[in-house]
């Protein structure tokens, strides 16, 4: 199992973990499958009435889709399989808040999950960049994923300098895209504790209100990511190429 999960029955709060920290919590094809499967799970289990996502170990919370990954694509442009598209809790129809807890870098990917939470937490620690444009990817989901979250210019900024720079966590605070930064090491801590407080609310009215909520841009978010799948196909160079261009990656960057 990739992904480990810690129900609390006397609080209502479930920690879900990306275990695979020697993968810096890449997500393979298995771990995108568990991911599903747990937040489709949580629908049916009333004693989970609120969820907090966090990565195992230090290095990382996520670095996205494992490069390793092999994912068959259709040859039209029209019907690309994105292998990431149903990993996150609202793609799942999942309505109970979903609390992320960002430990080191958060990096392409990894968006797809922080864009469906319903707040992030980070400690001082952490890092979020996008490497797509470095390596001759489209950033399409990410992007829109993270323009619900932060003004326009700073995720234009973040798409487009690719691995040259990171958004520290204090940027990213500033920024409206995390909303508390711990200590180092204490993000999962703090929202397993704002979880539990809104674990002991109603849960019909916390669930409404999380509906709520995201109906408010549901319509501009439905609309921008039916672009992305052509986007994709058309913009993303051949396997090879991103291949040649990441056994080539450098180490330098620069944080802000």
């Amino acid at each position: 199992m990739t992904v480990r999960i810690d129900a609390d029955d006397r609080t209502g709060v479930a920690v879900v973990t990306l275990d695979r920290p020697e993968r810096l919590n890449a997500v393979d094809l298995a771990t995108a499958a568990e991911l599903a499967s747990a937040w489709r799970g949580f629908r049916f289990d009333d004693s989970v009435r609120a969820v907090v996502l966090t990565g195992a170990g230090e290095r990382a919370f996520s670095t996205g889709l494992d490069r390793d990954a092999e994912v068959p694509q259709p040859g039209s442009p029209y019907m690309l399989d994105d292998p990431l598209i149903g990993i996150g809790p609202k793609a799942a129809g999942l309505w109970k808040p979903v609390i992320a807890a960002v430990n080191g870098m958060a990096c392409g990917g990894a968006f797809y999950l922080l864009g469906e939470a319903d707040f992030v937490i980070a400690d001082e620690s952490a890092t979020f960049f996008d490497p797509h444009t470095t390596y001759g990817m489209v950033s399409a989901y990410e992007s829109v994923h993270l323009a619900q979250r932060a003004p326009f210019g700073e995720v234009a900024r973040m798409a487009l300098m690719g691995t040259a720079e990171r958004v520290s966590a204090r940027r990213a605070y500033e920024v409206g895209l995390v909303s508390e930064v711990t200590a180092r090491g204490r993000s999962a801590e703090a929202a397993v504790r704002c979880a539990a407080v809104i674990a002991s609310y109603p849960p019909a009215a916390v669930q409404g209100t999380v509906r709520a909520l995201w109906s408010a841009q549901e319509a501009t978010r439905s609309a921008a990511l039916s672009q992305a799948p052509h986007l994709v196909a058309l913009g993303n160079l051949p396997t090879e190429g991103q291949a040649k261009l990441f056994a080539a990656r450098g180490t330098r960057f620069r944080t802000r």
